[in-house]
Order: C-alpha cells, then structure tokens, then sequence
C-alpha cells in the first residue's frame, strides 16, 4: 500500500503543471483585472515610485508618500494627484498588460508558442518585481517601537513581492512545457 500511494504521488507531475498554469492564469486575470479599480492603483505605488525601472511612468514620483490612499479610503485631494501624477493611466496599462499574459498562457494548447512567449514575458516581469524587495523601502517592516524591523522583517508589501519566487518557478515550468508542445508539433508535422 505504501508503494502503491508514492507511485501514486510520483504520477502527478502532469496534473501539477496543469494546476501550475491554471494557477498563473488565475493569478493574471484577477490581479490584471483589479488594476482598473483605484485601490490597487493606488497599492502598487510604492514600488512604481522606487523603481529606478518604473518610476518614469509617474510624473512626480519622489512625491507620491503625501498622497497615499489607504486600502479602502478615498481621500479626493489625493485621487486628483494621482490622476495628474498618471497614477490611473499606468496602472490601467499595467491591468492590460496582465490580462494579455493570462490570455498567451492560457493557449497553451491551441497556440504553443505565443503561450511560450507569454511564459517568458511573465518570468521577466517578476524578476522585476522580486527587484521591489530592494527598491520599495516599504517592503521591509518600519523602525516604530518593535525591535524587529528592517531585514530580514518583511511588511505586508515585502511579503506579497516573496510569494512571487513561486510565479518565477511556475513560469519556468509553463514556458518549458510550451516549448516542448511546439517542436512535438512542428516535428510530427515534417
């Protein structure tokens, strides 16, 4: 019995890399999709703003921490900023941006190879994002009063960024089976 259910488990590597893409487009679509409501905008500022690769999209970024919305609070004087600092504008191409990679990945079978690229594209953009770890000074948790701050004490922001190790294992593995599902296919086809 106890061989029976590790072969078992050794079975499984398909239906892992099925649930590894389906976790990816899953992820891509409702975080893409949520990049058109002002509280994730508003979210994603930090690391926009402090990122020597990004914060050209904002117009001040050096000014953002005077205007920051809590999650759940709309401050009209700090939506303006936002709105003139493109703020939106960035966010909703980013939204875009997103939705599209859940869509290539998604077409794994029907289109191997843009799903590849898809694949691709997601894995360098969170290397982009692990970068956040290093470049938003609120991903680490504030010197206040507790004794425990700074490295290795992730905040709340350092902690969504981490989980993004796991994306750039996904995407490893959904880029590969891409590209293995391409040369079947073009090779059965000479």
């Amino acid at each position: 019995m106890k061989q029976s259910f590790v072969q078992l488990i050794a079975s499984l590597d398909t239906f892992g890399k099925k649930a590894v893409r389906f976790g990816i487009v899953v992820v891509f679509l409702w975080i893409g999709s949520l990049k058109f409501f002002t509280y994730e905008a508003d979210g994603i500022v930090p690391f926009v703003a402090n990122s020597p690769f990004m914060s050209f999209f904002y117009h001040h970024p050096e000014a953002y921490k005077t205007h920051m919305n809590k999650e759940g609070e709309m401050i009209a004087a700090n939506h303006d900023w936002h709105e003139a600092n493109n703020t939106y504008g960035f966010s909703f191409g980013l939204g875009i941006f997103l939705v599209s990679l859940a869509v290539l990945v998604a077409l794994h079978r029907v289109a191997p190879l843009p799903s590849m690229v898809g694949s691709i594209l997601i894995f360098i953009m969170t290397l982009g994002t692990l970068s956040f770890l290093f470049t938003t000074p609120e991903s680490w948790v504030p010197h206040l009063t507790d004794k425990d701050f700074g490295f290795p004490f992730l905040s709340g922001r350092g902690r969504l960024v981490i989980k993004d190790i796991v994306i750039l294992g996904g995407a490893i593995i959904t880029m590969s089976d891409s590209a293995k599902l391409y040369l079947q296919r073009k090779n059965s086809s000479k």
